[in-house]
């Protein structure tokens, strides 16, 4: 929505602080945002340099009910791979899902946030709206509401 009327979100994704720590030990280095992303014939690269193909997309819903586009992607041949007990678990060749639009709005995300005036942004934030949440939570009492929508809330 904001995207569609021209707004510019310097809204943090839920993994944008862990990601900007400069110290970070890698716990998962076959993850598939570590794998390469050929944009051109859209296939992956395995860690041993083995190809993943494209092999289908689908729709799925998240908690929410927003209804997110998967594509999928599986490795030829995961048979003998000296790696394979280390990048995945399952019987057959591994396989992984990918939503492209969410990456592609998290790296417009990472850029904004991580640009001078995001920067400011962010610093701002802190002076600004979080002593708001800070006196409600602690001098008010209120830990989780109960209702939904402003107008629930003000009345709780």
């Amino acid at each position: 929505m904001l995207e569609n009327n021209n707004i510019e979100a310097f809204v943090k994704y839920n993994m944008f602080d862990k990601q900007q720590k400069t110290v970070k030990v890698d716990k998962y280095p076959f993850s598939k945002d570590k794998l390469y992303y050929n944009t051109e014939h859209d296939y992956y690269i395995c860690p041993m340099g083995q190809k993943m193909e494209f092999i289908g997309k689908k729709n799925q819903k998240t908690e929410t009910e927003f209804t997110q586009q998967l594509s999928t992607y599986q490795a030829i041949n995961c048979v003998g791979c000296p790696l394979r007990s280390h990048c995945h678990k399952t019987k057959g060749n591994r396989r992984i899902e990918v939503n492209h639009n969410l990456d592609r709005l998290k790296h417009k995300a990472r850029t904004l946030l991580t640009s001078e005036l995001g920067i400011i942004k962010r610093k701002k934030r802190v002076v600004d709206t979080e002593p708001v949440f800070a006196n409600i939570k602690q001098n008010k009492g209120f830990r989780r509401f109960m209702l939904r929508g402003k107008n629930k809330v003000e009345i709780e």
